[in-house]
């Protein structure tokens, strides 16, 4: 039997997935079902910051960070905005 942080654990993995994909998504891959998985590697990034807590400021600054640095597309802090709105709504579902 799975414990409930295991299924919560599990929730939230699959929720940031696809906001990470359907609305943050930088580079621009979300019509692109072969590039479903683009973002996955920032998952658990992510995860850990909602588990620990993080607010919207937070998450933006981890998101802008990752599409400047890590993939040199600058000007995403809109985007990054939205998908840590979203992330915080999931967090709160998900942790009920």
């Amino acid at each position: 039997m799975t414990s409930t942080l295991g299924t919560d654990a599990a929730a939230l993995q699959r929720a940031v997935s696809e906001v990470l994909h359907y609305l943050w998504d930088p580079i621009g891959v979300a019509g692109t079902p072969e590039a479903r998985d683009e973002y996955d590697g920032y998952v658990d990034g992510v995860c850990g910051l909602l588990w620990r807590g993080a607010d919207a400021d937070t998450l933006v600054a981890h998101l802008v960070g990752i599409a400047d640095v890590s993939m040199g597309l600058p000007g995403t802090q809109e985007r990054a905005a939205r998908a840590a709105e979203i992330l915080l709504i999931w967090r709160d579902v998900v942790t009920r």
